[in-house]
């Protein structure tokens, strides 16, 4: 059947996004060595939406968006990459990398509950379980890393808690979208929300502090380029589109569970790349996220989206 076929494809591209976000901690690390975090996201959601625009602009792919279809596709676009990325960014000031990565850990746990509220979404006693196994399996890697969650950290908990929730709150918001947009017209839209942003915090940063030309020095080393040309194109675009698809023919409960792969695809490109070591513990964590991941998708159980949300 082509649904059968649609939702195949669309589990191939909850798992590509999932090896594309797990490996961008890498280039994420080059890139805030060279720039100013602010200046790092400036720089990556103007290229993505350059990329993203050259098709639209030679007229290979036809965009049509009336003025009241941005006002229905802005909030995802504020959800995330705003939000998303600005909590986030905050966060981890006060905050650990282990500390992120738990707390990140919960956006399934989030999802399934907006999606429950919100898309009255149905999942079984065993997806539930499933999805709980999977976080569970990410907080064991962090927790044996020997990253606790320490309350003298709380504003940055709190503000990586929002961080987690307005990711929730994207894909949860999408679902409904994607059934009446494409997936590159919700990237576009997004893409564009998150260059104005992030482009207007950056300058307005260095006019206040009279730095402007520190914001366009790091795009002469090469090594930054090259990191952030990943990051831009596929750690941004593409992984947009990919999600966007996904949630074309999947439900946000089922999608959402496939960001804990990204802990094992960061872990594995950390030994093959920079030769960090892996333990036991890694391996324990991860068969305890793939079980999870796999009983989240492959239960019989059949999911009704009961009411269809109006954006």
């Amino acid at each position: 059947m082509n649904t059968s076929r649609n939702r195949t494809y669309a589990y191939i591209a909850s798992v590509a996004y999932a090896a594309i976000i797990g490996l961008s901690f890498l280039f994420v690390k080059m890139t805030v060595t060279i720039a100013h975090p602010i200046d790092v996201l400036a720089h990556r959601f103007a290229l993505s939406l350059i990329v993203v625009s050259i098709p639209v602009l030679f007229g290979w792919i036809k965009i049509n968006l009336r003025m009241a279809d941005l006002w229905r596709i802005i909030p995802l676009g504020l959800l995330s990459p705003v939000l998303f990325f600005a909590f986030q960014a905050f966060g981890l000031v006060t905050s650990n990398s282990s500390e992120a990565g738990i707390i990140q850990a919960m956006v399934p746990v989030f999802t399934l509950v907006l999606a429950s509220v919100f898309l009255r979404e149905r999942t079984s006693i065993v997806q539930k379980m499933s999805l709980l196994l999977s976080v569970a399996g990410v907080i064991f890697i962090f927790a044996m890393k020997g990253g606790g969650m320490s309350m003298s950290n709380m504003q940055g908990i709190v503000l990586l808690l929002f961080s987690a929730i307005s990711f929730a709150g994207y894909g949860v918001l999408a679902r409904p979208l994607t059934q009446k947009y494409k997936p590159l017209e919700l990237t576009w839209v997004t893409l564009m929300v998150g260059c104005i942003v992030f482009n207007a915090a950056a300058l307005i940063r260095h006019a206040y502090i009279g730095s402007m030309a520190d914001y366009i020095q790091p795009l002469g080393d090469l090594s930054y380029l090259g990191a952030l040309a990943y990051l831009a194109i596929l750690s941004t675009m593409v992984s947009t589109l990919l999600s966007s698809y996904a949630l074309t023919h999947l439900e946000a409960s089922r999608v959402s569970v496939f960001s804990n792969l990204s802990t094992l695809i960061s872990i594995a490109g950390g030994a093959l790349i920079l030769h960090e070591p892996v333990q036991g513990y890694h391996y324990i964590g991860a068969v305890l996220i793939i079980a999870g991941v796999l009983g989240t998708n492959l239960s019989n159980h059949k999911q009704r989206l009961v009411s269809h949300s109006k954006a």
